[in-house]
Order: structure tokens, then sequence, then C-alpha cells
């Protein structure tokens, strides 16, 4: 009984990562120009659920959430620690291929710093912590859509999910 649960286990998995090699993209997409980062507010985060294994917390800026022609979740997330220190990037999610990118990071001097030649990645590359899936999952994409068609629409989205809550 051990050997046909370790089977159908096994298969499940061959099927899920098969499916997620399958990401079907769009040769004639192109990427709009990405603007400078927002100005954020620390204090008026919307909180996204992490793992328990995850120390820092991480929260979304609702006023910094926007949706671009191309189909791009911008926003600046946020994450603390214990002492209160924070960082803060400006980040891209592109649902239809479940895929990330980092434009920017705020620096300790207050300043943004652009990231050298950004990269697109996987939701779920083998990240530290994984905060860009967290957030497409609790109410940022649909699965290979945005979940709304209005920034307003997926910060209610978030509010709401019963995962995030205000801070």
């Amino acid at each position: 009984m051990k050997f046909k649960k370790r089977i159908f286990w096994l298969g499940l998995m061959l099927m899920a990562l098969g499916a997620s090699a399958q990401v079907v993209t769009d040769p004639d997409w192109k990427e709009t120009e990405t603007p400078l980062p927002p100005a954020f507010n620390k204090d008026r985060l919307i909180s996204i659920e992490m793992p328990k294994y995850v120390s820092l917390r991480f929260g979304v800026d609702p006023a910094t959430l926007t949706i671009t022609p191309d189909g791009i979740v911008r926003y600046v997330v946020v994450a603390s620690n214990a002492t209160g220190s924070i960082n803060a990037m400006y980040e891209g999610i592109r649902c239809a291929t479940g895929e990330f990118k980092t434009y920017a990071r705020y620096t300790a001097s207050g300043q943004w710093s652009s990231v050298q030649n950004p990269q697109w990645q996987g939701l779920d590359d083998n990240l530290p912590s994984k905060h860009a899936m967290a957030l497409a999952r609790q109410g940022v994409c649909e699965g290979r859509s945005t979940s709304a068609s209005s920034a307003t629409a997926i910060v209610h989205a978030l509010q709401n999910s019963g995962h995030a809550q205000s801070r």
C-alpha cells in the first residue's frame, strides 16, 4: 500500500512539473517602459502572509500598486525585521507567465537604486522569501491572469483575502 501511495504522489509531482514547464509566451509581447519607483509609506502597508519559517514581515503599500497596459502589476513591497529595520523593493508580477522582476531597491540612505539589467524570474523559483509568490496568490493573480481589472480591486482582494491585514 505504501508503494502505491508513493507512486501516486510521484506521478502527481511529475504532472505538476510538466504543467509549470508548459508556459506559453506571446512572442509579440513587449514590456512598457518602467517608471521611477513611487514614494511609499511604511505605515499603510497591507501585510502579506508568509510561511512561519520566514522571520521577515512583508507588506505592500497599496498606493504604489498599478496595472500597466502590458499586464504587469507593479508595486513597492517592504520587508521588516523584529528590530524595525526595513528594506523595500520596486517589483512587477506578470501573471501570464508566472514571473516577477525587481526593478529597484530602496537603500539605507533613503534613495532608490535601480537594479542593473533586471531579469524576469519564475514565481516558484527557490528564493529565500517567496514574497512575490505569496502576493500573487493572495490577490494579484488568478491562475495565469491578473485577478482584477484595477489596482483598487487588487487592494480590495488583498485586504479581504483572509490572509492579509493592514498594519
